[in-house]
């Protein structure tokens, strides 16, 4: 994916799926019940696809979703600067989906079309490191920075990590499960279409 035109159209689709998944659509506009929050997946994806502009694209998706959070607080008549979930601990968000964008870094560096088996575990790894230093620091300066946890404690921390890692991972994992296929998909695609114009010829 190093046409310009086809990372743009990446960037466009993965900023659309921030966006409307992070809004929290209710069921009666989506149709589909609740859909889940794509945010972690959509920063692992950008930092695979999106590596050679990451000094601009990811502030540009930071900047994306802080906005989303202030439309969804603010449109429920709350101001953003009080809201429970923006406490101190919301700026380390920036170095937590900075994490996950490492973790797309690192796995396009190491990604081979020709060796499916070993870029798939490559992502695989990276997606789960970068979803558990993600959510360390996500979970963890809310949980020890916010007023909303009155008595913290260490045990208390590491049931909150325990209890919401998984699901976290999980809505993660299926996200980026979809973009393989899809991934995959278009190579072959791509291949058929290169035998064909052989075949022509």
């Amino acid at each position: 994916m190093n046409n310009s035109s086809q990372r743009a159209a990446i960037l466009l689709v993965l900023a659309l799926l921030l966006v409307t998944t992070r809004l929290h659509l209710p069921a009666t506009l989506t149709h589909f019940g609740g859909i889940p929050d794509a945010s972690w997946a959509v920063f692992f994806l950008a930092g695979f696809y999106l590596r050679g502009w990451s000094r601009w694209a990811f502030p540009l998706f930071m900047g994306l979703a802080v906005l989303v959070d202030y439309v969804v607080i603010s449109g429920q008549g709350i101001n953003f600067w009080t809201h429970y979930c923006v406490s101190p601990g919301y700026w380390f968000l920036l170095p937590a989906h900075l994490a996950l964008w490492a973790g797309g870094l690192l796995a396009r560096r190491y990604y081979s079309s020709e060796r499916f088996g070993r870029s798939l575990a490559i992502v695989v790894v990276s997606l789960f490191a970068s979803v558990a230093v993600c959510h360390l620091l996500a979970q963890g300066s809310f949980y020890w920075m916010s007023s909303s946890v009155s008595e913290p404690t260490l045990a208390g921390w590491w049931k909150n990590y325990s209890d919401w890692f998984l699901p976290y991972l999980r809505v993660a994992a299926i996200y980026v499960g979809l973009a393989v296929i899809a991934h995959v998909g278009v190579q072959q695609l791509a291949r058929i279409g290169q035998a064909h114009d052989k075949s022509v010829r």
